[in-house]
């Protein structure tokens, strides 16, 4: 089919893009380049089924270009997607996550698509609960606590409104920490590739606080895997997508650093104020209603990412 992948070009949306490639489907990527890259999309783009086009989601044109092309399905994952940026400057978050879905949803319904699947942000989406619900379902109160947070759930709610006021069937997939090969070491990135990058260039490795916080790493594998079950399934729904697994960031240091030959202990830093102390998500929901399951285990996952960060 004919599917259209927003943020295409970038970590997790190339390896979307690879995945319907692998299944045959033609391809558009829209993509501004601010932190994705074409390097990410070079071994799709040898397939011959897969074109880029560089546009802001921001920008009119992008609405026009996504209803002339007329895709059957859009995958929805361009974003601002750092929690400090969104607070130093939520206008220009506001503008990419609400007003850029809303643009990329008026593509869609004046093209003709018949559905939408987006990318919503699991980390954020329910802000700092009780430790004692973990892992949190679907049910649980959406109460995101910065203006990141708040942009992904609202551009979560304008992907319903479409449903019931234009009959666009959406799926919105609950991301949790997701981590793999392609992601950037810097900016945005979240503490996987960070260790993976310093562990390979003998860099001591931080630790904040005591390392007893807790994160939900999902390998992007099967983050794709349910990006392309969520374009036939789902319709209406949100769906958390991780492992459930709480992992301190005490042992995922223990596991990269014996997978990367590093020394035993990280460096110690103090705790960062406002920092969740645990986080987890139940994706039994989607086992259900995508036939979807992760495959990939952390240690197998972190041997996979050290090996693309290794590679010359």
């Amino acid at each position: 089919m004919s599917v259209l992948v927003t943020g295409g070009a970038g970590f997790i949306g190339s390896c979307v893009v690879d995945r319907l490639v692998a299944d045959g489907h033609e391809v558009l990527v829209l993509d501004d380049l601010s932190t994705g890259s074409e390097a990410n999309l070079a071994e799709a783009m040898e397939s011959g089924l897969v074109r880029l086009e560089v546009y802001d989601v921001r920008d009119p044109a992008t609405t026009d270009l996504i209803a002339g092309e007329s895709p059957e399905v859009v995958l929805h994952l361009a974003a601002q997607a750092d929690v400090q940026a969104s607070i130093d400057d939520p206008v220009h978050d506001a503008e990419v996550n609400v007003l850029g879905t809303v643009r990329v949803l008026e593509g869609a319904r004046l093209g003709g698509a018949r559905k939408v699947v987006f990318a919503a942000s699991g980390g954020t989406l329910y802000g700092d609960p009780d430790p004692g619900r973990l892992p949190l379902t679907e049910d649980e109160p959406h109460a995101p606590v910065s203006p990141y947070g708040l942009s992904k759930m609202a551009a979560g709610c304008y992907l319903s409104a479409y449903g019931a006021l234009h009959g666009l069937a959406g799926t919105s997939l609950a991301l949790a920490n997701v981590y793999g090969p392609r992601q950037d070491p810097h900016g945005e990135a979240g503490v996987v590739a960070i260790f993976a990058n310093r562990l390979l260039a003998a860099e001591p490795c931080t630790v904040f606080g005591d390392g007893g916080q807790t994160r939900h790493f999902v390998h992007v594998a099967d983050v794709a895997e349910a990006f392309l079950a969520a374009m036939h399934r789902a319709d209406g729904l949100l769906l958390n997508i991780g492992t459930g697994i709480e992992t301190s960031v005490n042992d995922l240091y223990r596991v990269m650093a014996a997978s990367a030959d590093g020394p035993d202990e990280p460096e110690r830093a103090p705790a960062r104020p406002g920092e969740i102390r645990r986080s987890a998500l139940d994706p039994s929901a989607a086992a259900g209603a995508l036939g979807w399951t992760p495959t990939m285990g952390l240690a197998q996952g972190v041997a996979d990412t050290l090996a693309w960060f290794s590679r010359p």
